[in-house]
């Protein structure tokens, strides 16, 4: 389970809904939060909850530019180490925004090395295009650089986010073939094809969500599945752990578990 499925509530939160709901372990969203950015607490809190940390999700949203360094590449190494310390096996990243330019033109071999060097697996995630700030509300551009589907360049690793297929009107199925043995980390959560990033909870959109889980199960994927879904309009704390709850069936259903 992500941490950020637990949002507004800080990481600690998802340690302990996790441990409580019987998740194998959790990504630590690296955000705002000040308790998601200190490699201490957060190895407390797995040893406090005996909840594993999987995976890192490297702070490259746009709201988080400024978490760790303003520099997109010690941003990226930092949450390597990180990975590092925690026992993560993977760290998920976004492609560089079109604005980083330096950025962009180094993050292949940037991606590449860190793996080399570390054994880390460097994951990065498709995308999805939105408003432009000015101008035609009806068209979508692309944020990133050079695309919003990492395939166009070409990795080691990938992450499927089917909330941002959803979002991209994108098809999630021919997106994992392009992906192919490198998808390697998922994350499952639905949507309904809105230009917005829905993260609802599998089941409740319109994407393949059991069929993707279903033919990774049929490729003896060995990756690691996270719950990235949005529970900030939960009515309470028992509606946040029910939606969680459900989620974590509809996962283990569909993975033959």
């Amino acid at each position: 389970m992500s941490t950020a499925s637990v949002w507004p509530l800080r990481a600690n939160a998802g340690f302990e809904l996790a441990a409580e709901l019987g998740y194998d372990g959790v990504e630590v969203m690296v955000w705002a939060d000040s308790i998601s950015q200190d490699v201490s607490a957060l190895k407390w809190l797995s040893e406090k909850t005996g909840v594993p940390v999987l995976s890192i999700h490297s702070p490259s949203l746009l709201i988080t530019q400024r978490i760790w360094s303003p520099d997109p590449e010690v941003r990226l190494r930092r949450s390597v180490e990180a990975a590092l310390e925690l026992g993560a096996r993977t760290v998920v990243v976004h492609p560089p925004f079109r604005w980083q330019r330096r950025y962009a033109d180094s993050f292949p071999d940037l991606v590449a090395e860190l793996e080399e060097t570390s054994g880390v697996e460097v994951a990065v995630e498709n995308m999805f295009k939105v408003k432009p700030p000015v101008g035609d509300r009806n068209r979508r551009v692309s944020a990133f650089r050079p695309s919003i589907d990492p395939t166009d360049v070409g990795y080691a690793h990938y992450t499927l986010d089917l909330s941002h297929t959803a979002a991209a009107g994108m098809d999630a199925f021919a997106l994992a073939d392009r992906m192919g043995p490198n998808l390697t980390h998922l994350h499952l959560a639905d949507g309904t094809g809105l230009p917005k990033d829905e993260h609802l909870v599998p089941g409740k959109g319109t994407q393949p969500c059991a069929e993707i889980l279903e033919k990774l199960v049929a490729q003896e994927f060995d990756g690691q599945v996270v719950l990235e879904v949005n529970t900030r309009n939960a009515r309470n704390s028992a509606d946040r752990a029910r939606l969680l709850a459900e989620s974590l069936l509809f996962a283990r259903l569909h993975l033959g578990q």
